[in-house]
């Protein structure tokens, strides 16, 4: 399974999700709930205490690597992210097909997943180099051959932010999953090649302002 690992970045760190956290992503949540239509975030401690409970029961079966989003500028933990999904390709195929093989080192295919900020951190660079140290981590240090982003297909914010990154639609899977306000749910789904991840990092760390250092 994934080591647990710390991401730094210029403005925003990525820290090993952990029980120690749940009082600072109850603050973060609770700024302004307006601002989550379409993003299912826990509201109040017993939830939040539940959600890291569960990702890290996910974490422990290699499936999952969650993180919280420490915002550098305010030295605060603003939200909460995670690869997830995880996939291992290496070793013989399952049998009979259905059941999960092996979990390996490495993982071969991820999402990233369950991504949700504090108000006051929403429209900045975190989210945005957020998503750029995890992308760096899965093709860079992990070698995967694909990163899958989704989006509610109403959440036209959070579309706008995963096309802003250079992902390809792949298409639109309809009454996919429960929405977060208890509709029946279609998802747009969006893909990242390794083959595309240059194209991709350039864009990004020209948006970040950081392609000189690079």
């Amino acid at each position: 399974m994934p080591a647990f690992v710390t991401l730094s970045g210029r403005s925003v760190r990525l820290e090993p999700l952990s029980l120690a956290v749940v009082d600072d992503l109850v603050t973060a949540a609770s700024e302004d709930r307006s601002t989550y239509a379409f993003t299912r975030v826990p509201a109040g401690r017993e939830e939040m205490t539940s959600y890291v409970e569960a990702a890290l029961a996910e974490q422990a079966d290699g499936r999952t690597l969650p993180f919280a989003i420490r915002w550098l500028h305010t030295d605060r933990i603003v939200g909460a992210t995670r690869l997830m999904h995880l996939e291992y390709w290496q070793g013989p195929l399952p049998w009979p097909p259905g059941t999960r093989g092996v979990v390996g080192e490495v993982p071969s295919v991820a999402d990233i997943g369950y991504t949700w900020l504090a108000a006051s951190a929403q429209g900045t660079s975190v989210n945005r180099e957020s998503k750029y140290l995890m992308l760096s981590l899965a093709f860079e240090t992990w070698q995967v051959h694909r990163i899958t982003l989704k989006a509610d297909v109403r959440n036209q914010r959070s579309r706008a932010a995963i096309e802003a990154l250079g992902a390809h639609l792949d298409g639109v899977r309809r009454a996919e999953s429960r929405g977060a306000d208890d509709t029946v749910r279609d998802t747009a789904y969006y893909s990242i090649l390794s083959s595309e991840w240059p194209g991709v990092r350039e864009r990004m760390l020209a948006r970040l302002g950081l392609l000189e250092a690079a």
